[in-house]
Parts: structure tokens; C-alpha cells; sequence
């Protein structure tokens, strides 16, 4: 017989969580095909299935149910079901079985036709904002035509200008994708930031020049709100060993003081992630692409080796779901589960007390993401039995 939950597994159970760091979800009906590729990082890989991998298990084990299918249903039955329902149907089951009080969503990749912020909220009965990716400013900015010499100044002011758009709450950085992290830490000059930009805007195509991805990470710092920033486990154009935030630690030093700087995902770097949170006042992290990539089965070590050093007010929860609303619905149970069974471990262990376990249960999964982002907590639910007190 299974044990009955502890009382922190209920707390999380019924805690609205904050999706800190997530991805719109399709509005298209995906054949099987589609469906599949959308549950891995990586490329087609003929003559193996993507539902072979921990997420794949993972979303026949734990999503099939919400399409009112059995347990571990194969994926064909499963494919055809989120067919029968349709997209729209789909993404509200999921979105809501998240039970997330807010979503913060990069609207920066959009390879897929996806919902918009507000549209996500919608179908979840949440609060959404938006997430600004800088380097899409930058490319924006490049693509109208300007000048080497007006690049700087021109670029920021359309950071400025997309930064002021209604419910953007922080930026974001895909430097790790672009030149790495083993950048020059301080802020380049002007003539460089010129001579770059000339370079690029002859050439064209992506911002990887690092004199401009700098110049791209001290502009975020100007702007004054949260930066976010893809580190460790990505897809194929990533080059795994030039994303580990620890390379960041002299640049952390020069920007101590400045603005929040969030570490997305960070697997398998959580543990430098975590020193790096551990030592300057100003890192967080979460581990949310590897919540549901690791699957119920594995999350809670990975959650385990985050939390060996990181300060409890440091840690947040992200789904980093993209495309799937299976994904936003996964990460959300693989951070409940995982995290409740650790904090209860060590409540019955007593190395940790009840009410700090659930302190930090609440801090990790909504109230640091409140704070650090300037976000008001939700009122209270008012019990409908009380009266309103009559005026007098």
C-alpha cells in the first residue's frame, strides 16, 4: 500500500505555481510526426521514436490520462487522440492542469505558430507577461537598415521601447547559443561596438558577433529589469561546454549590484549554477528544461544537487515548455512531486521542520518569482459565507 502524502506534498499539491520561464504553445493540430519531434532538444533520428526517451515515457505515463486515456497508452492511440480533441482543447486541459497562477512567456522563438502571452493565459485562467529577447530586437534593428555608427544607439532604444510594452517583465539573453559564455566581461567601447556592428550588418544574418553579444548583455543591465539567460542543456546549435554559467563569474562580478540575473535550466551545470547563486547576491537559477526531460523518475535528484548550496531564496520553478502544452502540465507535476518528496525526506529526517519545508515550498514555486520580477502576490480568497462589513 502506497503511503499517505505528507503535508508537503499537499501544500505543493495546491500551490499556484509562477512559470517564471516558458514558451507559447502550438495553435496548429500536429500530425504524429510533428507531435513527436516536439518532444526532443534534438534532430529526427530514423528508426528511433522520440516517445523512446524519459519525456516521451514521461507524457504517455502522466498526459494520457488528461486526454482520457489509460495509463502509458502507445503513442499512436495517443497522437490520434489529440487529433480527435483538437489543438484548442488540448492546450486548455493541459494548460490548466499546470495549476499555475502565472506564466512569464519569451515570445523570442517562434518556429511554430504559437498562442501569444495573453492567449496562454486565457486558456490556462492565468496571469501572463511577457519575456523580451533581446537578440530579436537587435536582428529587428539590423533588418530596417541602419547605420554601423547609429547601431548602438539605435538598438537601445528599441530594447527601451520593447521593454515598456504592456506586461514585460524581464529579458532575455540567448548569448549561450550565440558565442558561449567565454566572453570579455566588460563593456566593449563605442569604436568596437561600431566596428562590429559594420562587420555584421555587411554580412548579415544571426547576432554571434561577441563584441555585440556584450554589448547586448551591458544593454540589459542598462534597461534595469531581469535578465534571464539560457544556460546548459539546449538543442543541436548549442555547443553544451560554452554555456556552463560559471563562465559568466567574472562578468557577475563587474554587473554585483545591478539587476537580478536569472539561470535558466542550467542542467548538467546546476551545481556551478548553484555556487554562482551561492556567492553573488544577485543569481538565481531554476532547472526547468530538465524537469520534464528527466521525467517524475529523475527530476528529484536533479532538484536535490541544485538545492545542495543554493540559497533557498535563489532557486524558482520554470517549465521552459515549448510548443507542447503537455510540457507546461509536465514540468509543473515533475517540480511538485520532486520537490515535495525531498523537502518531506528531510522534514521526516529532521534536518529540516515542517514549517520551513513549506516556507521554502512556496518560496521556490511562486514567492521568489514575485518578488524578484515585482510581482504582487494574489489576494486571498474571500470566504463566501463572510459578509462584507456594512458601512456606517
Amino acid at each position: 500500500m502506497a503511503a499517505a502524502p505528507g503535508p508537503v506534498h499537499e501544500a505543493l499539491a495546491g500551490l499556484a505555481l509562477v512559470d517564471h520561464h516558458c514558451h507559447g504553445a502550438v495553435t496548429a493540430d500536429l500530425t504524429p510526426g510533428e507531435f513527436a519531434a516536439l518532444l526532443t532538444e534534438g534532430a529526427a533520428w530514423p528508426g528511433m521514436s522520440p516517445f523512446d526517451t524519459p519525456a516521451g515515457v514521461a507524457v504517455r505515463r502522466h498526459c494520457a490520462p488528461l486526454l482520457d486515456l489509460p495509463r502509458h497508452a502507445p503513442p499512436d492511440d495517443y497522437t490520434a487522440r489529440r487529433t480527435e480533441l483538437g489543438w484548442r482543447e488540448v492546450n486548455r486541459r493541459f494548460l490548466t492542469a499546470a495549476k499555475a497562477a502565472a506564466f512569464f512567456v519569451d515570445t523570442g522563438y517562434t518556429t511554430h505558430p504559437l498562442t501569444s502571452p495573453a492567449e496562454l493565459g486565457a486558456a490556462a485562467g492565468a496571469a501572463a507577461r511577457e519575456v523580451v529577447r533581446l537578440e530579436q530586437v537587435a536582428e529587428a534593428v539590423a533588418a530596417r537598415g541602419v547605420a554601423a555608427q547609429a547601431y548602438a544607439e539605435e538598438f537601445r532604444a528599441a530594447a527601451a521601447a520593447a521593454v515598456r510594452g504592456p506586461g514585460v517583465v524581464a529579458v532575455k539573453s540567448v548569448a549561450a547559443y550565440r558565442t558561449g559564455f567565454a566572453l570579455e566581461p566588460a563593456r566593449p567601447p563605442a569604436r568596437e561596438v561600431t566596428r562590429a556592428a559594420g562587420a555584421w550588418l555587411a554580412a548579415g544574418g544571426r547576432l554571434s558577433d561577441p563584441v555585440l553579444v556584450r554589448h547586448l548583455l551591458w544593454t540589459a543591465v542598462d534597461l534595469g529589469l531581469p535578465l534571464q539567460l539560457h544556460t546548459g542543456f539546449g538543442d543541436a546549435d548549442l555547443r553544451l561546454h560554452h554555456a556552463d554559467p560559471a563562465l559568466l563569474t567574472d562578468w557577475l562580478r563587474l554587473t554585483s549590484g545591478t539587476i537580478p540575473v536569472l539561470l535558466l535550466h542550467c542542467w548538467p551545470y546546476h551545481r556551478q549554477a548553484a555556487y554562482l547563486a551561492a556567492v553573488f547576491e544577485q543569481v538565481y537559477l531554476d532547472v526547468g528544461l530538465a524537469l520534464h526531460h528527466t521525467g517524475p523518475a529523475r527530476c528529484r535528484a536533479v532538484l536535490a544537487e541544485a538545492l545542495e548550496i543554493t540559497p533557498f531564496r535563489k532557486l524558482l520553478y520554470s517549465s521552459d515548455a515549448y510548443g507542447v502544452a503537455e510540457f507546461h502540465h509536465l514540468g509543473a507535476l515533475c517540480f511538485r512531486r520532486g520537490l515535495a518528496g525531498l523537502l518531506q525526506e528531510r522534514v521526516d529526517a529532521d534536518e529540516l521542520s515542517l514549517p520551513d519545508a513549506l516556507r521554502i515550498a512556496a518560496w521556490t514555486g511562486a514567492d521568489n518569482a514575485r518578488r524578484i520580477y515585482g510581482q504582487p502576490a494574489p489576494e486571498p480568497a474571500r470566504d463566501p459565507s463572510e459578509r462584507p462589513a456594512r458601512k456606517v
